[in-house]
């Protein structure tokens, strides 16, 4: 089984404090660099649960962009980059609270610059399927690369998902829905769904259903859903303390993936990203 993974990877500045910042002032916190980029989350969790994996993205010509590709390498990534010598590797500050909640602000760097001339066919050789990052179409900068991945996955005979990623950044829902038709599993959490749909509860799932295969909702403390043709499946979620939320939805995906491509039943497949999704947010950092 191998899989592809199209989207960001960068470094993390995970900047973690327990009260509120102080405006124009100081406020303590425990900071650490770790890999990052919603793309590589996914792709390094992916590789972690056994899958063999492909990221496609953009980095700088920097040290960031080295840092990233030899840690992927490490956990088990192949790593297909475009080196950009003008603009710079992903950076994303990521501000934690004391309830592991995150808030982020992200520089996408070169990654804002994908172009479909940056996905090598010959990486698609082989492979089973495709998952697409949001990211990269809600950009209208590397929207035609995103947009070149699915309809390349598709002409080679490849199975396809995508996770929306980030609910704000959805203004145009009949836009986004129409880059992604044909796709075989969308993943939005609860607040993706309500801004692709209206209502954030997953039997607004099936409107979806004449875009894509099937929907899998996230819904944090509430477990996960799977919708289809088929009906409605869903599982509850783990215990698990929740230091840092970070990437819990990118493990979350490679979970579901996984147990998917293997031929799991639903119930399993939900239990899979279920699990990952737990170990996700039990430490600092989105990748295990």
């Amino acid at each position: 089984m191998k899989v592809v993974v199209v989207g960001d990877a960068g470094l993390d500045v995970v900047a973690r404090h327990e009260g509120p910042i102080v405006h124009g002032g100081d406020s303590r916190s425990r900071v650490r660099l770790a890999g990052g980029g919603a793309g590589a989350n996914t792709a390094v969790w992916l590789a972690e649960a056994g899958v063999e994996t492909t990221l496609v993205a953009r980095v700088g010509d920097d040290a960031g962009g080295r840092t990233v590709r030899a840690e992927l390498e490490a956990a088990g990534v192949s790593c297909a980059f475009a080196v950009d010598g003008e603009a710079p590797t992903c950076v994303v500050v990521v501000l934690v609270d004391g309830s592991g909640q995150r808030s982020m602000l992200p520089d996408r760097g070169a990654m804002a610059r994908f172009e479909p001339a940056d996905i090598d066919p010959a990486v698609l050789a082989g492979a089973d399927h495709l998952h697409l990052s949001g990211y990269v179409l809600l950009d209208p900068s590397s929207r035609p690369a995103g947009l070149a991945a699915l309809a390349a996955a598709k002409e080679a005979g490849l199975t396809t998902s995508v996770d929306p990623q980030a609910a704000a950044l959805i203004t145009d829902p009949r836009a986004f829905l129409a880059d992604v038709r044909g796709t075989d599993l969308l993943l939005p959490n609860t607040e993706e769904l309500l801004a692709l749909t209206g209502s954030a509860s997953s039997s607004a799932a099936k409107a979806l259903l004449d875009d894509v295969g099937a929907v899998v909702v996230t819904a944090g403390l509430d477990g996960a859903t799977w919708v289809s043709a088929d009906g409605e499946v869903s599982v509850p979620a783990e215990e698990a303390e929740c230091v840092d939320s970070t990437g819990a939805g990118d493990a979350f995906d490679a979970g579901v993936l996984a147990a998917w491509l293997r031929g799991s039943s639903t119930v399993d497949v939900l239990r899979s990203g279920v699990r990952l999704g737990a170990r996700a947010v039990t430490k600092v950092g989105a990748q295990p």
